[in-house]
């Protein structure tokens, strides 16, 4: 008797030990649900990183660009020349907004000629526009894939509670079954679906953070470009009021 009841225990202790408790050992044995929201989540995961470089990449060239054109535009050239070297297109947001007021004003110039003092009112009011249409356009490009990372933080632990609370069920639904409540039986199910949870949270707190700090740039930088522009339409108003 004694000898059966220690085969027992042996086979008792090897049953559980049988499970891989490994991350992909823990992904191989999870539902076909559970798994499919792991592989969601870490699908979001990859491309929050993507888009996490891709920002941090984009901003730290885009303030040294900026730094570089204001530091052209202040240095008292010619605003002809400036945007002559520019193009119509330039691929900088402070740029672009300075290149839209000077092709309204070309534009006016070319029409009005020596009337341009007469036209003062419209003109401005003009300019003021595109500037602003400009803005928001360079704007609405910077601000692309941010309204993804701010999903991926707001529903990813959410979507791996789900996973998680779809495979404790089948946790309890297996130990049902099979009548067994020992911990070597319950926590390896546990451990699958709580895998679950924390790649909610693994892809969620990386977007969430990035998305408060990529807003806090884009939002100094919209108030760079709005002084910027509004610096820029004072410029081209005393030009008009000199033309008086």
């Amino acid at each position: 008797m004694e000898n059966e009841l220690n085969a027992g225990s042996l086979m008792g202790v090897a049953g559980p030990a049988a499970h891989d408790l490994s991350l992909w050992g823990l992904f191989l044995q999870a539902d076909i649900v559970v798994k499919v929201v792991m592989l969601m989540l870490l699908v979001a995961s990859i491309w929050c990183w993507a888009i996490i470089f891709e920002k941090a990449i984009r901003l730290r060239r885009l303030r040294a660009r900026s730094e570089e054109f204001e530091e052209t535009f202040w240095s008292g050239g010619s605003l002809e020349d400036l945007y002559d070297r520019i193009g119509e297109d330039p691929p900088d947001p402070m740029a672009a907004v300075f290149a839209a007021a000077m092709r309204e004003w070309r534009h006016a110039a070319g029409r009005g000629g020596a009337r341009l003092g007469d036209m003062r009112a419209g003109l401005t009011s003009r300019i003021e526009r595109v500037m602003q249409v400009a803005q928001a356009r360079e704007m609405a490009r910077l601000e692309r894939s941010m309204t993804f990372l701010a999903s991926v933080g707001s529903t990813a632990p959410f979507i791996g509670l789900f996973g998680t609370v779809w495979g404790i069920m089948n946790a309890f639904t297996s130990i049902a079954a099979s009548a067994n409540t020992s911990l070597a039986v319950v926590a390896p199910g546990i451990a699958e679906a709580l895998f679950a949870t924390a790649l909610g949270l693994f892809a969620a707190i990386p977007a969430t953070a990035a998305f408060n700090k990529f807003s806090n740039d884009l939002t100094k930088y919209a108030d760079r470009l709005d002084n910027f522009a509004g610096e820029f339409g004072t410029i081209l108003s005393r030009h008009l009021e000199e033309r008086e």
